[in-house]
């Protein structure tokens, strides 16, 4: 195999990055189009990714002490009007039923765009006491947001995701389950899909529409741009007050709860593809990827093929013997298909190890063993490589991640004025950390002239006087400016 490849049929990243991506998609058949415009196909294996990491988050979110539940995919128009802050910034976004059953409805209902509005509705009947919080709520469902420009899991008409949604008897516990959220999303994805991410606060032009702040997850791609990657909000008791949520307090005072939501979607395997893939395809960490080990049988002659599948059996028995072996994720590809098709078909997947086997492999007791992330290869002994498997694994994981996170700081740079920013954006891109007024004008006006947003104001961004690139005025740090997904 080409060290520089085998795939061959995709766009280069170099060239077209957002062609590579939807070549990637579409090829290693992870989602398709539908015949509904805006809304996806999501195929067994891109669902499989998907899985991985909703099973991860779930496990996190689950040993903080939320419980899953289901809402309903229909809010009442008259549900949302009631927190006008929150509907304005929906709006142009939501779809509505209009008619149903043959006639027109007495009151539009929209079709699920988050589920604050529903979720209050019915949780000012469930609170009544303080002995009643805080109630933490876990929801795996669908969503609706009609986008005008739509692209393959980052940004489409309906996704899958995760929403939690808690109420709270005071303001600092509302604030500690802001930073619960935030955490589950950087456990899962740095130590499950190895992407590095910059913690911080969104600015009150970015943040959730009726929430007092919000905090997120910011992640940059292969190609420099940043990917909001989750985000966690405190609604202060915005939403209380407006679906009358009250409860009686220990001092036997009537108050509004206190209320967080927070939320993560199928546009992480779109982060997952964009931060560690190449020329070639997807190149999936171990621990999110379906197949962990692809394994490729070589022959031609019928007693050949005996001999090495009898190698293939006492290879994957001897992994499955301890219970670290036994979790690896083992594919052997019998398919009537040339070994060269099958390196191909794997390797546009990006599973991380291929182990190749043929009648002299069997006759010297090993495999050759190919390393997807930089394609080299290792003749190992089968029964060393059967105890060495799991630890393999975790290096690799390792290894992406520290690549990425050397990538981005490669790519993140510092900017005094508006011309280095635009010059910097407009040349090699990536992250810039800049001073900022905290004015909305200013952070509007460099969004209109340049493309750029503040992506978050990071939490480790130390104090430094400066003055705003764009207006002069006094700047108390430096934040995140980028282009983004």
């Amino acid at each position: 195999m080409p060290k520089e490849g085998f795939v061959t049929s995709i766009t280069r990243q170099s060239e077209d990055f957002p062609g590579w991506y939807n070549d990637v998609v579409l090829k290693a058949e992870l989602a398709d189009y539908s015949a509904v415009k805006g809304c996806m196909i999501i195929r067994p294996y891109g669902y499989a990714i998907w899985e991985s990491m909703q099973g991860e988050l779930d496990r996190h979110i689950k040993a903080t002490g939320h419980s899953n539940m289901y809402f309903p995919l229909f809010v009442p128009k008259s549900l949302l009007d009631k927190e006008a802050s929150h509907v304005e910034g929906f709006n142009p976004q939501v779809a509505w039923v209009t008619h149903a059953g043959g006639k027109k409805l007495e009151e539009w209902l929209a079709i699920r765009p988050t589920s604050e509005a529903i979720i209050a509705e019915s949780v000012k009947d469930w609170i009544h006491s303080y002995r009643d919080l805080p109630m933490l709520m876990n929801i795996w469902n669908n969503v609706v947001r009609w986008e005008m420009r739509t692209r393959l899991f980052l940004r489409t008409t309906e996704f899958l995701w995760q929403e939690a949604h808690t109420f709270h008897a005071t303001a600092e516990e509302a604030a500690d389950e802001v930073r619960t959220g935030l955490d589950c999303y950087v456990k899962v994805a740095q130590d499950w899909l190895a992407i590095p991410v910059i913690q911080g606060r969104k600015t009150e032009a970015e943040k959730f529409p009726g929430a007092d702040y919000t905090w997120c997850i910011e992640a940059m791609m292969r190609d420099k741009k940043a990917l909001q990657a989750g985000t966690s909000h405190n609604l202060g008791q915005n939403f209380a007050r407006a679906a009358g949520i009250e409860f009686l307090d220990r001092d036997n005072i009537r108050k509004h709860a206190y209320g967080t939501s927070w939320g993560f979607s199928t546009r992480m395997v779109g982060a997952t593809i964009m931060t560690h893939g190449d020329d070639s395809g997807l190149v999936m960490p171990p621990n999110a990827a379906p197949v962990q080990v692809v394994v490729v049988p070589i022959f031609r002659k019928d007693e050949e093929k005996a001999a090495v599948a009898e190698a293939i059996d006492k290879f994957t028995a001897a992994l499955a013997s301890t219970p670290e072996g036994k979790a690896v994720r083992v594919k052997v590809d019998w398919r009537e298909e040339s070994p060269g098709f099958k390196y191909n078909h794997w390797e546009l997947r990006g599973v991380p190890f291929r182990l190749e086997i043929g009648p002299r492999d069997v006759a010297a007791g090993q495999g050759m063993l190919v390393k997807r992330v930089d394609r080299s290869k290792e003749p190992v002994p089968l029964m060393q490589l059967a105890a060495e498997m799991p630890a393999r694994l975790a290096a690799y994981q390792a290894e992406l991640f520290q690549r990425a996170l050397d990538f981005r700081a490669a790519n993140t740079h510092n900017a005094d004025t508006f011309e280095q920013l635009r010059d910097g954006l407009d040349g090699e891109g990536g992250f810039f950390m800049a001073p900022w007024c905290g004015d909305t004008k200013c952070e509007k006006q460099i969004n209109e002239e340049i493309g750029a947003t503040i992506r978050c104001i990071p939490f480790d961004s130390p104090d430094e006087k400066g003055k705003c690139l764009k207006c002069g005025g006094e700047s108390e740090r430096r934040v995140l400016f980028a282009r983004a997904y």
